[in-house]
């Protein structure tokens, strides 16, 4: 059977790790709530950019999800379907994450919010934890799509290793310098695109 849509899903998955990646770059180091403030005021263009790249590789990604089910072998496919629905998750709630950072842009420009509210904000526990969870529902999903990918063997073998590699860096990354820790995201865009470029090179030798 032809599958058209492939390609079309596969290049939305490599525009949306790429939009993710540099998103991720371009986010200002962020110290004490009080810092963060201080760097929207003086480059709330800059970060206004980092929240629309979010945003579209949020939507980018969840439509080249269905490309990663084209790679799923028959001993990994339940790992893999779990992945895929917990990367869903991730993917929709970095959408969440774009608008918080927009929210907050508003905020602070209009000095509706100071350093003191901002610190008692980021304690509060429902934001905590839909924070924690998004990041926990992206990890996971991760670590058993690679999983997955290893037992089908449908990839090169350096796509699953990325992404496992970009799981494991997660414990440390609190102990590596900012510019080393950011570089990490690299990790998974670059995953995710072999993904995309695998599974759109399978289509076209089909035909």
């Amino acid at each position: 059977m032809k599958i058209d849509w492939v390609p079309y899903s596969a290049a939305a998955l490599v525009a949306g790790s790429v939009a993710l990646a540099t998103g991720w770059l371009l986010m200002p180091t962020i110290g004490d709530p009080v810092d963060s403030l201080r760097i929207v005021q003086e480059h709330d263009g800059r970060w206004l950019v980092v929240a629309a790249m979010y945003f579209g590789a949020a939507i980018a990604m969840t439509l080249g999800l269905p490309t990663v089910l084209t790679l799923l072998g028959p001993r990994g496919a339940k790992r893999g379907l779990v992945g895929a629905g917990l990367l869903a998750v991730g993917f929709i709630g970095t959408a969440g994450y774009a608008m918080l950072l927009v929210l907050f842009r508003a905020l602070a420009l209009n000095g509706s919010i100071d350093g003191d509210r901002l610190g008692t904000l980021t304690d509060d526990v429902g934001l905590v934890s839909f924070l924690y969870s998004w990041i926990a529902a992206f990890y996971v999903g991760e670590l058993l799509l690679a999983w997955a990918l290893l037992l089908a063997r449908s990839t090169p073998r350096w796509v699953p290793a990325l992404l496992l590699l970009h799981v494991l860096s997660l414990p440390v990354s609190t102990l590596l310098p900012p510019q080393l820790s950011a570089a990490a995201v690299l990790l998974v865009a670059i995953g995710f695109c072999g993904i995309g470029i695998t599974a759109s090179n399978q289509v076209r030798l089909a035909h």
